[in-house]
């Protein structure tokens, strides 16, 4: 029963704290658009990569000789 006096003060202060952010949160704006971001995964990219770097990355290189002492 004991515990009760400190586990009781501390969930209100953690429930005072998770309000706080809440409230924090709305006054900055955090839910204001919440379709948009989800939809900008589906938008094409306006800049296409260049043919040339996606063939070097292709492309495996030999490796370099070992260094001859």
């Amino acid at each position: 029963m004991r515990i009760l006096l400190l586990l009781v003060p501390i969930s209100l202060v953690l429930l005072g704290f998770a309000f706080w952010a809440f409230i924090w949160a709305v006054r900055r704006g955090q839910f204001e658009d919440l379709d948009t971001p989800a939809l900008d995964i589906l938008a094409e990219d306006e800049r296409e990569q260049p043919v040339k770097a996606m063939q070097d990355k292709a492309i495996p290189r030999p490796p370099s000789p070992p260094d001859a002492d």
